[in-house]
């Protein structure tokens, strides 16, 4: 591991000053559990989106009262430190958005979690395994090759195509959660619906350098809405979510006024199924209409060599978060 030099912030202003104070390259450090895996594998170095192995970390964790989940007037605030296990076991979250709570607990494991942070799990790189190992400089590090064309791509690749020639698939849980819910991502110089936090080519997030998340904001849900998350993983305790599927429903009786739907791990960021939204909305939530609304999200998935699997797993899993019944 390269050495760095590490310092506590007293506040996010105080954190993103470094960014133009100090020389070299300065990263921000949340609950640090993917970070420190990136930089002991040396994973980030030759990196388009982190050209170099960090020279100075900025510790957030020491600033104060960042770890806030409260919910007012129905709408639901979390601060950018909030753990996922804070998320996971408020009672206000479990009570008016399960899906979160939900999300948050299929995330990795209990370890994990009460350290892990929300705006890191939003931020987190992705899990392609030639991108994380060090002998490669695949497309996403500089290179010209997305080695996963041409090789492994079982499992952390795309169903939906690669913008930018990249394949590898965005892996956080509460990204997809957010994004059936309408959320916006708070930054030191911004507001950014969850829908635009992630850059289309699949290439990381929007965030300029120095720009740092400093909450995640979920607005009130319309009554009558069901929520679901559902997540296929290699192994039942814990893992990377190979698919994900996160669902809203507004429901009229039996009849869905309203959809949103998202996905996750089928493509290079976190998408919504908008086919299976508009197919099943005015529908009859049952097996026939949930079938057909998840063949349509499924009609154009163009699947690589290896994992055409995902196709009928997220087919599936999209079905099981419509029907009633499932």
């Amino acid at each position: 591991m390269k050495q760095f030099y590490h310092v506590d912030a007293k506040s996010f202003a105080d954190a993103a000053s470094y960014f133009t104070s100090s020389k070299g390259n300065v990263t921000v450090m949340a609950g640090g559990t993917d970070l420190i895996g990136e930089i002991r594998d040396r994973v980030i170095e030759k990196n388009i989106i982190a050209p170099l192995q960090p020279d100075l970390i900025v510790n957030l964790k020491t600033i104060p009262n960042a770890d806030f989940v409260t919910e007012s007037g129905g709408a639901l605030k979390m601060g950018a430190l909030a753990t996922l296990h804070a998320i996971e076991t408020s009672s206000s979250v479990q009570k008016d958005f399960p899906l979160l709570a939900q999300a948050a607990h299929a995330t990795a494991t209990y370890q994990i979690r009460i350290m892990g942070t929300i705006a890191g799990n939003l931020c987190q790189d992705v899990r392609c395994w030639y991108y994380r190992n060090k002998l490669f400089t695949c497309l996403r590090k500089g290179g010209s090759t997305c080695y996963a064309t041409a090789g492994q791509n079982s499992r952390m690749h795309s169903i939906f195509g690669g913008p930018a020639g990249c394949y590898a698939t965005n892996q956080s849980d509460m990204a997809c959660a957010l994004l059936a819910l309408n959320a916006s991502i708070v930054t030191t110089q911004r507001t950014i619906p969850i829908a635009s936090f992630y850059q289309s080519n699949g290439l990381g997030t929007v965030l300029k350098p120095g720009e740092i998340v400093t909450e995640v904001d979920v607005p009130a849900i319309a009554a009558n809405t069901t929520q679901a998350y559902t997540k296929y993983q290699g192994y039942k305790s814990h893992g990377f979510g190979l698919v994900k599927v996160a669902s809203a429903l507004t429901m009229s009786g039996s009849t869905v006024t309203a959809a949103a739907i998202a996905l996750g791990g089928v493509a290079p960021t976190p998408i919504r199924a908008t086919a299976a939204e508009k197919a099943i909305t005015g529908q009859t939530a049952n097996d026939t209409n949930a079938n057909a609304a998840a063949a349509a999200a499924m009609a154009t998935a163009v699947p690589m060599t290896q994992n055409k699997w995902k196709v009928v797993v997220t087919q599936t899993l999209i079905a099981r978060a419509i029907s009633p019944t499932a």
